[in-house]
């Protein structure tokens, strides 16, 4: 299963920006709205302090942070985001994922962030790319077919297919 995690780097290219795939979504629903996967997780690209207020109000109770401080260093970084977060009452986790790719910690931290929560969540990176990638890794990896991930991310508005192969493995490794 190692030698899985290290294909991962290669499928992150080109990840910088949304692949989407609906195209019916308002433009600026996109960079304004949160994106729903499911009742539990919606992504986003990368949150303003002003944003957690709109995530408190639409119920969420955990933010998950996909993103590596430094990335942009004109980006709010994870402490001022933990802060104003911890501020609203809303749980914060950081799980940084780098374009070097996805590990199994990584997985396993997201897996345990998605149990951990008993309500909305709202998981973001640049793009909301990588934040669906690691869900979908983390829901593979505990039995849930492929295809209801692809359908689900792809409701979204994000193409799982960079990772596509890495998920049939870790669903049939479960």
């Amino acid at each position: 299963m190692k030698f899985l995690y290290m294909l991962l780097p290669i499928a992150l290219i080109g990840c910088d920006a949304a692949t989407t795939t609906d195209t019916s979504i308002p433009t600026e629903e996109i960079h304004s709205m949160f994106r729903k996967i499911n009742d539990q997780i919606s992504v986003s690209p990368q949150i303003t302090l002003d944003d957690i207020v709109a995530a408190k109000a639409d119920g969420v109770s955990l933010i998950i942070n996909n993103r590596p401080d430094g990335e942009d260093p004109s980006a709010p970084q994870s402490a001022d985001i933990e802060a104003a977060a911890k501020a609203a009452g809303i749980d914060y986790v950081t799980i940084p994922i780098t374009h070097s790719g996805f590990s199994a910690p990584q997985v396993d931290a997201m897996i345990e962030a998605l149990a951990d929560s008993q309500g909305k969540i709202l998981a973001y990176c640049r793009s909301g790319t990588r934040s669906t990638f690691l869900w979908s890794l983390a829901q593979a990896k505990q039995g849930v077919s492929p295809d209801e991930i692809a359908r689900l991310a792809g409701n979204a508005g994000y193409d799982i297919t960079p990772v596509r192969a890495m998920i049939d493995a870790l669903a049939a490794g479960s």
